[in-house]
C-alpha cells in the first residue's frame, strides 16, 4: 500500500464483517485482524452480533435461549442491529475507526431465511427500516460492510469441531441439514453481491485460513503485506 493510500485509509471508517456458520473458526482470525489493524495505526471497535450494547446482548440471551416463531425471532434479531449500528456501529465509523463485527445481517438472511425458511421478502424489508442511513445529501442509503469475509465451511466439519465443546444453543444445537440450509444461504448472498464478499476455505489449517485471509485484505489495499505477515493468530 502507497503512503497516499495509506492515508485516505485512515480518513474513514472501514466496516467489516465476518461470517460463516457455527464451527467455522472467526473468532481468532477477527482477533489476528485487530493486531493487524493495530499495528498499522489504526483504531478498532470489536464486536458482534447479535449484540454489542447492553440492550442488544440481552436480545441475544433471548434469540439464542428462549422458544419463539421465525417471526418473533427476525424482529428481536433486527431491533438488536439497529440498536447496535445507532449506538456502536456508526459512531465509530464516524470516527474514522475500523469496526470488526462478528456476524451483520447476511447471517440473519442465512440463518433465519436459509435455515428456517423464513420469508425473504420479509427479511429485506426489516433489512432496509433498519440499515437505512443518511448521505449527508437527504438521501437514504442501506449501511452494509466494506467487506465480508465468509468463512465456508462443510456443515460436517462444523458438526465434527462443535460436538463436545459446549452446551449447545438453539442453533447450535440444530441438526446438520439445518447447517446445510444456512451455508446456502450464505452462498446466495455471495452470489448477490461478489464484490463486497471475500471467501475463504474454513476447512483447511488456521495458518492456511490466515493467509487467504490477509491476501483478500492486501490485494484490496487494506493491509501492508509486512502488518498482515506478523499478525496471524497463534
Amino acid at each position: 500500500m502507497n503512503e497516499s493510500n495509506s492515508q485516505t485509509e485512515a480518513r474513514r471508517g472501514l466496516f467489516i464483517s465476518f461470517e460463516g456458520i457455527d464451527g467455522a473458526g472467526k473468532s481468532t482470525h477477527i482477533d489476528g485482524l485487530a493486531s493487524a489493524f493495530r499495528e498499522q495505526g489504526r483504531a478498532v471497535t470489536l464486536t458482534r452480533e447479535p449484540g454489542g450494547t447492553p440492550l442488544a446482548e440481552k436480545l441475544r440471551a433471548m434469540v439464542l435461549n428462549d422458544p419463539m416463531d421465525p417471526l418473533t425471532e427476525a424482529l428481536l434479531i433486527f431491533a438488536a442491529r439497529r440498536d447496535h449500528l445507532k449506538q456502536v456501529i456508526e459512531p465509530a465509523l464516524l470516527r474514522g475507526e475500523v469496526v470488526l463485527c462478528d456476524r451483520f445481517t447476511d447471517a440473519t438472511f442465512a440463518y433465519q431465511g436459509g435455515g428456517r425458511g423464513f420469508d425473504l421478502d420479509v427479511l429485506r424489508t426489516l433489512e432496509a427500516w433498519v440499515q437505512i442511513r443518511d448521505d449527508g445529501h437527504g438521501e437514504g442509503l442501506l449501511r452494509q460492510p466494506d467487506l465480508t469475509v465468509w468463512f465456508d465451511l462443510p456443515p460436517e466439519t462444523a458438526a465434527e469441531r462443535l460436538a463436545g465443546a459446549r452446551v449447545p444453543d438453539r442453533f447450535e444445537s440444530q441438526p446438520v441439514e439445518f447447517f446445510r440450509k444456512v451455508a446456502e444461504g450464505y452462498a446466495a448472498r455471495a452470489a448477490a453481491d461478489p464484490d463486497r464478499f471475500a471467501r475463504v476455505d474454513a476447512a483447511q489449517e488456521r495458518h492456511k485460513v490466515w493467509q487467504q485471509i490477509t491476501s483478500h485484505f492486501v490485494r484490496r489495499g487494506l493491509l501492508a503485506i509486512m502488518v498482515a505477515s506478523r499478525g496471524g493468530p497463534a
